[in-house]
């Protein structure tokens, strides 16, 4: 389970995240983006350009204070890295760390970098809504970086869309469009050897920085900063073809070419060579075999729909460090109908739910919408069902029963955020 501070319960978001935190709609204009409404950001900008935009949440203040981001940095389910530039040699490690393991404050040229900052936050979710102008499937998470003076990562380029926005102190962003990819050698970070930036700025609180993949930059802080970088999922092709193979094979590709094959998917035919003769060399590959292996991949079929569950599988399935905290003393079936009734229910930060025309994606497994299609699209899309909303849903048992399943599993909470 994931350790809290006893000044820092788990619901210390609901007080402090403003419902103002909420995505702008397409064709809205927006401060988040310099004036632009999404869908013109998506166009002229996405993965095409980068784009500074001077106070794009104005007023904004760090999700969580310095203390909370070292106490979070503590935490074994917490994915964070210290980088130092101590007397201009490159070190990295990896956390958790332990408040006395971290430099001070005091002092220069040193980083912490917090992945995933929304899976143990309300604050840092609520601040990641903010970008859900593009779709959940892409959407990554938050990640926070805590800076000294002078302290950075060097230059280097990502290979995925990513805003950079300030929310503690100043931190100067050189940036270009990289031809030379070339990196330093025997270092621990990746950062380039030839980077030549084209611009310069210096962004400070509420300004932001969006960079589509594989625009170099550089950023090192002048005097103490917080940034916020909120990344997006940009898989490779490689990673998508062996992910999709594996998915392909764990549900049954030999029955799959059993099927096209005219056999019984479920007892799949086995290899058999009532024909082979003896042999001279056994080391050699028998060439019926390999022809065999062959002509059984060549039978293996899938479609749009094979496609689609795949997909929407894969991106629900949460990272490998999430672990789903369980109500300690959940309330049985009727006490949760009428309390969700009266104050509602939402997504637990940590849960990601998709869904596509045929079926929805909860946590990495598949389910038909059929029988929730008039609610879970909604659910899904604000990540919220108010009381009301659910009042409509109580008169249903299945409805009723599926939601406080979820609820035991901590999947969903009680309330709505503030």
């Amino acid at each position: 389970m994931p350790k809290r501070s006893p000044d820092h319960p788990e619901d210390a978001g609901k007080r402090r995240a403003p419902s103002s935190l909420a995505s702008p709609a397409p064709d809205t204009p927006t401060p988040l983006l310099g004036g632009l409404s999404p869908a013109q950001f998506m166009k002229k900008y996405w993965q095409k350009k980068p784009l500074l935009i001077r106070q794009a949440i104005p007023g904004i203040a760090a999700p969580l204070s310095r203390d909370e981001l070292f106490a979070l940095a503590d935490q074994d389910d917490v994915e964070s890295r210290l980088i130092t530039h101590f007397r201009k040699r490159w070190a990295l490690e990896h956390g958790p760390f332990a408040a006395d393991e971290l430099p001070t404050p005091k002092t220069r040229q040193w980083t912490l970098l917090v992945q995933g900052a929304d899976l143990h936050d309300d604050r840092a979710r609520a601040l990641l809504e903010r970008f859900r102008f593009a779709p959940d499937a892409r959407l990554d998470d938050l990640m926070i970086s805590y800076a000294s003076d002078g302290g950075g990562v060097g230059p280097h380029f990502d290979s995925y869309d990513v805003f950079l926005l300030q929310v503690h102190g100043k931190r100067r962003w050189r940036v270009g469009a990289q031809r030379d990819l070339t990196l330093q050698e025997g270092l621990p970070l990746k950062v380039l050897a030839n980077f030549e930036p084209e611009e310069e700025w210096v962004l400070e609180p509420g300004d932001m920085l969006y960079l589509p993949p594989h625009i170099a930059h550089d950023g090192v802080a002048e005097g103490e900063c917080m940034t916020c970088s909120i990344g997006f999922r940009s898989p490779s092709t490689t990673e998508l073809t062996s992910q999709f193979l594996y998915w392909l094979a764990e549900r049954g590709a030999d029955a799959v070419a059993g099927q096209n094959a005219g056999n019984d998917a479920g007892n799949p035919t086995l290899y058999r060579d009532p024909n082979q003769p003896a042999v001279l060399h056994p080391a050699q590959l028998p060439p019926a075999l390999v022809e065999r292996v062959s002509a059984v991949l060549a039978k293996v079929r899938w479609n749009d729909a094979d496609v689609s569950s795949f997909v929407g599988s894969w991106l629900s399935e949460p990272k490998s460090n999430v672990v789903f905290d369980a109500p300690e003393k959940p309330l049985d079936e009727a006490r949760f109908v009428a309390r969700a009734a009266k104050n509602g229910i939402r997504l637990d930060r940590r849960t990601i739910l998709l869904y596509d025309a045929r079926s929805y994606y909860l946590n990495g497994e598949q389910y038909l919408l059929k029988e929730v299609r008039k609610w879970l699209p909604v659910l899904a899309d604000n990540r919220f069902l108010d009381g009301k909303r659910f009042v409509t849903l109580s008169h249903d048992s299945c409805v009723t029963s599926l939601l406080h399943e979820w609820y035991c599993a901590g999947w969903i909470r009680l309330g709505v955020l503030a």
